[in-house]
């Protein structure tokens, strides 16, 4: 036994003498490789990447209008903001006097949301156009909520009107109107037939 293993030792150390030679030449081989592919140009370098089309005033209106009603949703007055102009107007769907600037909008805004869970809303039918530094978007929306513990719906169009100021767009008027209200009421009780010689 004490010569097989004296034998497998002798073949066994040629083997490893064998593989520490081929890396030791493998070693530097991959690094001229590394080397070489460091020297070759960045295929997404600013030299060959064309440069990217602007995009629309309508897209980034449209955008502005997704953003800001995503935050509307969540109730981040600070991100809605950054959406709005400090003298933004707001005429919304009830019977009210008009809210005149971003505070005033804000307290309206936190009172509606006390009464307020889980609001949901989807736009439809959009439709934007821009003049200049200034747009205005439309569009129909469904809005679904439960108010005060009661689940209602609400259908109407809004108009908002935005002036570009810098390099974004801000919502400078807001006006919605609600086209239907849907609350659910009670199950009326069935109606009986009339019966010959009753009145109706």
């Amino acid at each position: 036994m004490k010569e097989f293993v004296m034998k497998f030792a002798g073949k066994g150390g040629a083997c490893v003498a064998l593989a520490l030679l081929l890396l030791a030449a493998a070693v530097p081989a991959a690094a001229q490789k590394n080397k070489d592919k460091k020297k070759e140009p960045d295929s997404s370098s600013s030299a060959d990447a064309k440069p990217l089309l602007p995009v629309p005033d309508s897209q980034v209106i449209d955008r502005t209008v997704g953003e800001y009603l995503g935050y509307w949703q969540l109730g981040d007055i600070d991100s809605m903001h950054k959406y709005c102009a400090d003298d933004l107007l707001v005429v919304s769907g009830d019977w009210e006097p008009p809210i005149i600037g971003w505070d005033n909008y804000v307290k309206a805004y936190q009172a509606q949301r006390a009464v307020v869970t889980g609001g949901h809303m989807d736009r439809s039918n959009i439709y934007t156009k821009v003049n200049g530094n200034s747009a205005w978007a439309t569009y129909q929306f469904y809005y679904a909520a439960t108010v005060s513990g009661k689940v209602v719906e609400f259908r109407g169009h809004t108009t908002l009107v935005l002036n570009k100021q810098g390099d974004r767009w801000v919502i400078v008027l807001n006006h919605s109107s609600v086209v239907s209200t849907t609350e659910p009421t009670s199950p009326a009780p069935p109606v009986e037939p009339a019966r010959p010689g009753q009145p109706y």
